[in-house]
């Protein structure tokens, strides 16, 4: 992957790693106002701050982050420094839940209240969250194709999506002359079924790039955590035993430290870099959004990136995320 990335129909390139800000405004599962008192919206701006000075100018919300939250914090943080817009690409989701049969006139409210939330123009990216609406990949082609046609979002991507389905979005959407940008995925060393099964080249192919959210398993490979000490809260994607994740981690800490004393995080998102896909990691902070950044920059040996993959998980997926995760 280059030092830059650009999503159909979206004019802002983009370094190859973004922000997730799934923790920025969430209480019940990230801690947010509860658990973690380290997290607060100071913190979060220390996080945004050190990201864009970084060059790291992509930042991936939801209408359901903190019930909203997380986008109101963005538009915050865009009102204290409106001269950055012009560098960033904003990245939502619309929740296609199955009660929303009208899903024309549902997304184009969500997208509007999105809008209105983060106190922009148009959103940059904007994703159809997950694969769980009970309308046809046509109908919701429409409707992307609707709030595209309208000007309320330059690119639209899909989430969680099966290489099957993409392509059917793609073809649907390609039908209406929109095309298909992204398909946020999880994907880490703890993951590494998308790559296996093939929905990676499906992107390469069809030139949709992948976002990889959860890429350092929530925290589980920056070496913070082992057996002893698991990661807390409600942190269930990947949740392997962390027995098996330090395996991970010690060979992940064995390629930093050959590699000029890098962490074990940016040894991760490296690879995921190197796989093509452009890593979405959380920033609390701005020591987090620094270490996320110095995976930028450098280059694995194909021997430690051969390393990774000997170690690396397939994944493990619950029931509910069985109904979520096609992809």
């Amino acid at each position: 992957m280059g030092d830059t990335i650009e999503f159909a129909g979206c004019a802002t390139p983009c370094a190859p790693l973004g922000v997730g800000t799934w923790a920025w405004g969430d209480r019940s599962t990230w801690g947010m106002g509860g658990y973690d008192t380290a997290l607060d919206e100071s913190t979060i701006a220390g996080a945004w701050e050190a990201s864009i000075e970084a060059g790291v100018t992509l930042f991936d919300t939801a209408e359901v982050y903190g019930g909203g939250e997380s986008e109101r914090i963005i538009g915050r943080l865009l009102a204290a420094d409106p001269a950055v817009r012009d560098r960033l690409v904003i990245a939502t989701k619309f929740m296609p839940s199955p009660w929303k049969l009208g899903v024309r006139g549902a997304m184009r409210s969500a997208a509007a209240a999105s809008i209105e939330r983060l106190g922009i123009d148009r959103i940059d990216l904007y994703q159809i969250h997950g694969p769980i609406s009970l309308r046809s990949h046509s109908a919701l082609a429409d409707a992307l194709a609707a709030v595209h046609d309208e000007g309320l979002v330059a690119a639209v991507g899909v989430s969680n999506y099966s290489a099957r389905e993409m392509r059917s979005m793609h073809a649907a959407l390609a039908e209406r002359g929109v095309p298909l940008a992204s398909n946020q995925i999880e994907y880490s060393p703890l993951r590494r079924g998308p790559e296996t099964v093939g929905l990676l080249a499906a992107c390469r192919q069809l030139g949709v790039v992948p976002l990889a959210y959860s890429p350092i398993g929530q925290g589980r490979l920056t070496g913070k955590y082992s057996a002893a000490e698991p990661p807390p809260g409600k942190r269930n994607f990947s949740a392997h035993p962390m027995e098996q994740v330090d395996v991970i981690v010690a060979e992940l800490r064995r390629i930093g430290e050959a590699n000029g004393g890098r962490t074990p995080a940016q040894v991760t998102l490296r690879w995921i870099i190197e796989k093509g896909a452009v890593p979405i990691p959380g920033a609390k902070n701005a020591a987090q959004a620094e270490q996320n950044a110095g995976a930028l920059g450098w280059a694995l040996d194909p021997d430690d990136a051969a390393a990774i993959d000997r170690v690396a998980l397939e994944g493990t997926r619950s029931l509910a995320n069985r109904v979520w995760q096609h992809g």
